[in-house]
């Protein structure tokens, strides 16, 4: 396995919208490998493939305390959602930085497993909110752009300090 480098905030190839996965095959379940095994190291509980610069919609997931519980999202797409809820969130993307986001409470989404496989889920609490997190990314969006305009300008510049820090 190889740990995968995680693009970082503003890095513009976080905004390229993921392509659909189409072939199921050990390249597939490669990738999905190495990206529970930079998610895992990188101290995350979810990773999208375009924070790698893959942009395929892929999406691995892993809420357990035990880091035990993997979820593999292929293709997810969103069927159902209801209520609402506030929750701190971060970005393996956005290290260092965690901030309110409003989200749906409750989830329902179709996907496919790494093996091709169709299947659904539906989730509340913290897995609903990894999920909604993660989706964006394929999608090209990144959570501070739900942040006002000057929480943005106030993340893109202390980022920017601490690239030219080192």
């Amino acid at each position: 396995m190889a740990l995968l480098n995680i693009l970082k905030y503003p890095d513009p190839r976080l905004h390229k919208v993921a392509e659909p996965v189409t072939c199921f095959n050990e390249e597939l379940s490669s990738l999905i490998r190495n990206m529970a095994e930079t998610m895992y190291e990188s101290k995350g509980i979810g990773l999208a493939a375009t924070q790698v610069d893959i942009h395929q919609r892929i999406i691995v997931i892993d809420i357990s305390e035990e880091k035990n519980s993997l979820i593999t999202l292929v293709n997810p797409t969103l069927k159902n959602y209801s209520g609402l809820q506030e929750y701190d969130e971060g970005c393996l993307s956005v290290p260092g930085f965690f901030e309110t986001v409003k989200r749906y409470d409750l989830v329902s989404i179709d996907y496919q497993d790494e093996h091709g496989q169709a299947k659904s889920l539906t989730a509340d609490g913290l897995l609903s909110v990894c999920i909604q997190h993660e989706m964006d990314h394929l999608v090209g969006k990144v959570f501070v752009e739900k942040l006002s305009q000057l929480k943005q300008q106030r993340i893109k510049k202390k980022i920017s300090k601490l690239l030219r820090s080192g």
